[in-house]
């Protein structure tokens, strides 16, 4: 059942590298319970033990539990990479992941995807992101752990400056593809309601897809572009995000992927605390939808 009292927030509100020990007691000290481990999101970085002890050290001293973990597409790793070493490499590094979610006591791993733009190049991915998700699939149900496929926004390479509307398109099909060939026991969605309201709002969208819901990165923007804001501080529909989370099977803490410096928080303290209550607030809003 989704907790109002259970509140997560992701690792990197302020930085996504370096030494998180600092960050990590602040978010405790605001009074969060889960993490979204988002460290390394977008490098070819790959956790060692004497680091996984670390986190998990940190973890039980703060009294912090991971709710998901963002895995990486790589830079050189790639899981969808058209040469077939980098495919490769990049199954190991969301195998990484993987076990670094087991390892610390989550169960998704959230990746991004998305079909290219190029016509020519599209059977080459197809062929590929199958190939990636047959060879993770048993690595990742052994552990316990599912992958939650993000919802994306992307400007098209002939987009007008500054872009309208009609310059961004979204992952949609693609997730739609997937989940049609992968089952909700193995591959799900991460809902970015950020991403959800870049260049024209895209919610009903997500509602069609709600049934697979496994994961969540809450923030707010004002359409024009990924600002990371706490909910409520921009132009989102609040209340319909609500009614879709409450249509979902999702059940853990609500996760925001809020960023810090942000408008009208100078003070970093302030901003997580303040961050804490939208959770609240976001959580009751959920749980009156389900009754």
């Amino acid at each position: 059942m989704l907790s109002i009292t259970e509140q997560s927030i992701t690792s990197d509100y302020v930085v996504s590298h370096g030494n998180p020990e600092p960050y990590l007691r602040r978010i405790a000290e605001a009074g969060f319970t889960h993490l979204h481990w988002c460290y390394h999101w977008n490098t070819d970085f790959v956790y060692q033990e004497p680091e996984l002890a670390q986190i998990q050290a940190w973890l039980q001293e703060f009294g912090l539990r991971i709710n998901d973990i963002h895995g990486s597409d790589g830079v050189e790793k790639a899981w969808a990479s058209p040469v077939e070493y980098q495919r490769q490499a990049g199954v190991e590094l969301v195998k990484n992941r993987i076990h670094m979610a087991h390892r610390l006591g989550g169960d998704v791993v959230i990746m991004h995807v998305f079909e290219p733009e190029e016509a020519e190049a599209r059977p080459r991915f197809w062929e590929q992101i199958r190939r990636s998700l047959d060879d993770l699939a048993p690595f990742a149900q052994e552990r316990g752990v599912r992958l939650a496929l993000e919802n994306l926004p992307r400007l098209r390479s002939d987009h007008s400056d500054p872009p309208t509307a009609q310059d961004v398109e979204y992952n949609f099909a693609t997730l739609a593809r997937l989940f049609q060939e992968y089952g909700p026991d193995y591959v799900g969605m991460c809902f970015d309601s950020g991403h959800a309201h870049i260049g024209q709002d895209q919610m009903d969208q997500v509602a069609a897809l709600a049934d697979r819901i496994i994961a969540l990165h809450l923030h707010d923007n004002d359409g024009t572009g990924d600002h990371h804001r706490i909910p409520f501080t921009g132009t989102i529909d609040w209340e319909r995000v609500a009614a879709i989370v409450a249509r979902s099977p999702y059940d853990k803490p609500i996760s925001q992927e809020v960023m810090f410096p942000h408008p009208g928080c100078p003070d970093e303290m302030a901003f997580l605390r303040k961050s804490l209550e939208t959770g609240k607030r976001l959580a009751k809003m959920v749980a009156e939808r389900r009754g």
